[in-house]
């Protein structure tokens, strides 16, 4: 009965764990997203993996690439097994300590004084030393539960890094589609424009043009002339920034599909406000990282009371002795003494008395983190929330906007080929014809503008909803 009791007060003693248990604040999440353009449901953009969101073939071998070859990549994952070994670390103290030691000294004594005799000695000793602390109020359970929290927070943290880069491995690439389509334009332009030059100075020629026409001509070829180096060059350096984004050096990229065939996804739900704090990684991140604060104030709160060790050791060896010399007597002494051995066990106990408010500045102290890293998470949803705010007007203005630049390029188009008309029927100036072109070719570069617009506010949506880091 009595060891029967003992056993069951040890067992209460070690469950108790001080410190206050990690509860995820209350978050005033908004009904629904502002600027959203349906009510909010349960099917979000942010759900979809984006080898889905994004059909181009192309575009998903760079991705894939990117996720192997990325040093950020590459970088988060060994913060990982950092932190894995980390964990593993803490909670080794919740575990009895064993150690070996042997020590085989060898000793001699020399001399010529009375009472000393030249001896020489060997004592080879072997032992065990053995440590357990008694985690009696939980100071390594806490220890451990925010090493935990840390180790999830640097897996959140990657899955942040995979996200940042599929968005933004993504808008380099519709950037680059967007650069070779306003190369095309431009390059096509310049050929109608060199192609009217011609015409233009042929009708000089015969005398029904005249030279403003040939310099108004050529105002238009030099201004579609210029335009390709400086998309050539933009073009290049795209290359390079996609380049270094999949871990290679600078060099071409392969192109895929055509530009107004990159998304798959007709619509663009944003789902439940609340959602996503378990869908963006950052959000995540900031949580278990405030997991890991809490904790450890229950570390701290642990040096209050009393650490109770059980030490232990046993050793064994022997000792060899014999004279360094000859006796007086011509006699060679020599004798093993031994074999020796050692055994003790038994509790020790350290009890705070006076430290100079060390222990309660320490408790002070990881309450005050535990507040900061509170706030800072707040400050992470807010940051989501708006993010996700921005994102929904973006994608619906840059819709609005791509409509109305679409309807201004027909009307460009359909002028320019007006113009060309009047002129060759002798109505107007050659003057309507420069005008009619410029606008024209600024309406077509603008339109390209516009949806490369519109695709990387689809991208920015959906990396503000948490979405990309599916593995």
């Amino acid at each position: 009965m009595r060891w029967a009791f003992v056993v069951a007060a040890t067992l209460l003693l070690v469950a108790c764990t001080v410190g206050p248990d990690y509860r995820r604040p209350a978050i005033d999440a908004p009904a629904n997203f502002r600027g959203a353009m349906s009510p909010a449901t349960a099917e979000s953009l942010g759900d979809l993996s984006w080898w889905t969101l994004f059909p181009d073939e192309t575009l998903q071998s760079l991705i894939r690439t990117a996720l192997a070859q990325n040093y950020d990549v590459r970088l988060a994952t060994t913060r990982i097994l950092d932190a894995r070994a980390q964990v593993t670390i803490v909670r080794s103290f919740q575990f009895p300590t064993l150690s070996a030691s042997a020590d085989a000294p060898y000793s001699s004594t020399a001399g010529n004084r009375p009472f000393v005799q030249p001896r020489e000695a060997f004592t080879p000793v072997g032992g065990l030393d053995f440590l357990f602390e008694i985690d009696l109020w939980g100071r390594f359970r806490r220890a451990t539960e925010a090493a935990r929290a840390d180790l999830i927070a640097t897996e959140d943290a990657r899955r942040f890094v995979i996200t940042t880069l599929v968005s933004d491995l993504a808008s380099a690439y519709f950037q680059l589609r967007a650069l070779d389509q306003q190369l095309e334009i431009s390059r096509s332009t310049l050929s109608s424009r060199r192609e009217s030059l011609r015409l233009v100075g042929t009708r000089q020629q015969g005398g029904v043009a005249s030279m403003i026409d040939v310099r108004q001509a050529e105002i238009l070829v030099a201004g579609a002339a210029e335009t390709v180096p400086d998309f050539e060059r933009q073009i290049e350096q795209t290359e390079n920034v996609i380049s270094i984004l999949i871990g290679r050096n600078p060099g071409a990229v392969p192109r895929g599909r055509a530009y107004d065939q990159q998304i798959a996804v007709p619509a663009v739900p944003a789902g439940v406000p609340s959602s996503l704090l378990e869908r963006r990684p950052d959000v995540r991140q900031a949580e278990q990282q405030l997991a890991a604060a809490t904790a450890r104030i229950g570390v701290a709160k642990a040096d209050y009371f009393p650490r109770v060790f059980i030490t232990g050791s046993a050793a064994a060896g022997g000792i060899y002795t014999h004279p360094a010399q000859a006796s007086a007597d011509n006699t060679d002494v020599r004798k093993w003494f031994g074999p020796l051995g050692f055994f003790s066990v038994g509790p020790a106990l350290t009890v705070p008395i006076f430290n100079t408010g060390r222990i309660g500045a320490g408790v002070d102290s990881a309450e005050a983190r535990a507040e900061t890293t509170l706030l800072q998470y707040r400050q992470v949803v807010l940051g989501a929330f708006r993010d996700v705010a921005d994102a929904l007007v973006e994608f619906r203005k840059r819709q609005e906007s791509r409509v109305e630049q679409d309807a201004f390029t027909v009307a460009a188009r359909d002028t320019a080929r007006l113009a060309n008309i009047r002129y060759k029927g002798g109505v107007t100036s050659y003057l309507e014809v420069l005008d009619s072109e410029r606008q024209l070719f600024d309406a077509e570069l603008g339109l390209v503008r516009t949806l490369r617009d519109e695709l990387l506010a689809v991208v920015r949506l959906y990396k503000a909803l948490g979405g990309g880091w599916q593995q």
